[in-house]
């Protein structure tokens, strides 16, 4: 599976279960029109492209066009690479009936047709899975040790360095790791908990 160096905003998590199979990434969904009303994840996704940069791969239907344009001048075009997906006709599995449009989204599309969306826009395809991270990597073990998972109090603890880290408070403990590891290196999150 290849690696891709920038993060891969998409629309929804069947997107992101979907693009999670065709590359290793930072994946972020925006939970389709809700991302506009969200000020921390856009400040979030600012972040992230100015650290390692984004690609925005959104469905081929007028909503998804609608949220890439909506983003794009929310985000700037600093960074950012656009993925689209081609036009085909149907429906996803899991969906009763299609789209307005007819079209498949981009959880309908295959791993290949991913990788090739991706390729045009230009991603970065690394042969190591390092992603944007720094090489040494932040665990779930650290996050435990810091007291930020897993234990009693962890919830509290975590939403009080996503406030410090000005990141959104419902950033699950997943979430947080996948973000500490564009934004971090190990050390530098371990020196931040020191601080604390």
């Amino acid at each position: 599976m290849k690696q891709v160096k920038e993060v891969i905003v998409v629309e929804g998590r069947y997107d992101k279960n979907t693009v999670s199979q065709a590359v290793n990434a930072t994946i972020i969904e925006v939970s389709g029109f809700q991302i506009f009303s969200d000020k921390e994840k856009i400040a979030l996704l600012r972040k992230l492209a100015d650290k390692c940069g984004l690609i925005i791969l959104t469905d081929g239907d007028k909503s998804g066009f609608f949220i890439r344009g909506r983003l794009k001048g929310m985000l700037g075009d600093t960074n950012i690479k656009h993925a689209y997906i081609p036009d085909i006709p149907g429906k996803e599995r899991r969906k009763s009936q299609g789209s307005k449009e007819g079209k498949l989204g981009v959880e309908g599309m295959t791993p290949e047709v991913i990788v090739t969306s991706l390729t045009r826009a230009g991603a970065s395809f690394e042969e190591e899975p390092q992603s944007c991270a720094p090489s040494s990597r932040i665990s779930k073990s650290d996050l435990y040790a810091a007291g930020l998972s897993g234990g009693t109090g962890s919830s509290a603890k975590r939403r009080a360095l996503l406030s410090k880290l000005d990141l959104p408070e419902r950033l699950s403990a997943k979430g947080l790791l996948d973000v500490l590891n564009v934004l971090y290196s190990r050390e530098e999150f371990l020196a931040l908990i020191d601080e604390n």
